[in-house]
């Protein structure tokens, strides 16, 4: 009865901690947002405050779940030290409990947190992230910084062999391409030509490329009006290799993969946010257990801005290590998997071992 009642206190103190936490990141997110786009669109007819606003709304959740891990170990470290100074941790040792029975709420909180943004949250803010792009590009003409390449490839196999596409443009749901360059391979895999058009057209098994201009090795330069190169892609999967995968709802993810890869195109980046997701319980849970070797100490004798600076170290390290590892993931260099659930596990295996060091010795 007594780890029963002290459970769900501990869970319920834990759980809005982290609430109060997230929902402030999320107004202070909401805030800088606001700002620098009232500031990109001083000059831009027929955007107003209200409309920039409502921008900002549809932005920022997919932002603020990007610092989630952060949420949960700020609000761990903040529910733990509240124990121990109000010295309901030394009450609760006294009577017998050990340090993972009162971790226990706290870690199936943030389980219960992962799962709740990774099967409800994270569909609503790519859906809303997807809605905002097309917003942003309406008003200000492209998404994202200009110094960044924004341009659009595409791999694919036909019966003329394979061919990758670069295009500067989309519209008409990756139908229609601008500023095209495609370089054909024979079957062989030996370098063809090079074709370059100012536009391509996609219908049933063929792309038209108009205005076309074709460079081939030992031969002089041409011009064509119309240039047809043979497909076997959709124009639902060319729409998709468009799409970013942080814009993919989690539950739209492995129909969105597994359709890239049948196409032939590369669909690293999808796989690897899909495991990302999955992983996001247990790397929740890690930042737990970061929170828990630093905060668990009797701090009446001082030290807590100390321990405090640590377990931020500790969590922040962990995060870099995660982008790191996912860039890695991304390239190629290692497969999806690993690179979605390696930092969790190490996270989760570390503070364990700390918690088992201090309790246990």
């Amino acid at each position: 009865m007594i780890l029963g009642v002290f459970g769900r206190y501990v869970g319920l103190r834990f759980a809005r901690t982290i609430l109060f936490v997230f929902l402030g990141f999320f107004a202070l997110i909401f805030l800088v947002d606001f700002v620098e786009l009232l500031r990109r669109s001083g000059d831009v007819e027929g955007a107003n405050p209200l409309l920039v606003a409502g921008l900002s709304l549809l932005r920022v959740p997919a932002v603020a779940e990007q610092i989630l891990p952060f949420a949960v170990l700020f609000g761990a470290m903040v529910s733990l030290l509240n124990l121990s100074r109000r010295l309901e941790l030394v009450v609760a040792r006294a009577a017998g409990l050990s340090a993972w029975q009162f971790l226990t709420p706290p870690a199936l909180a943030a389980l219960a947190f992962g799962l709740f943004f990774v099967g409800l949250y994270n569909p609503v803010s790519a859906t809303l992230k997807q809605r905002a792009d097309r917003i942003e590009t309406r008003l200000f003409g492209k998404t994202g910084s200009t110094d960044v390449d924004t341009s659009m490839w595409i791999r694919q196999r036909s019966v003329d062999g394979q061919a990758i596409i670069r295009a500067e443009k989309s519209s008409d749901a990756g139908a229609v391409l601008a500023g095209v360059t495609v370089f054909l391979f024979e079957p062989n895999g030996r370098f063809m030509e090079r074709v370059e058009a100012a536009r391509a057209r996609l219908a049933p098994g063929v792309w038209t490329l108009e205005d076309a201009r074709v460079i081939a090795p030992a031969e002089e330069p041409r011009d064509s009006a119309i240039y047809y190169l043979a497909t076997n892609l959709a124009p639902d999967q060319v729409a998709q290799s468009f799409v970013p995968p942080d814009t993919v709802p989690f539950w739209s993810l492995p129909d969105i993969r597994d359709r890239t890869r049948q196409a032939g195109l590369d669909a690293t980046g999808y796989e690897l946010r899909y495991q990302t997701l999955l992983a996001r319980p247990l790397f929740l849970v890690a930042m737990v257990m970061i929170a828990a070797s630093f905060s668990l100490r009797f701090f009446r004798m001082g030290g807590v801005a100390r321990s405090v600076l640590g377990g931020v170290t500790a969590g922040f390290v962990l995060y870099v290590g995660t982008k790191l590892v996912a860039d890695l993931g991304g390239a190629g260099l290692i497969s999806a998997p690993v690179a979605a659930w390696s930092p969790a596990l190490v996270g989760a295996l570390f503070g364990t071992l700390v918690v088992l060091n201090q309790e246990d010795g």
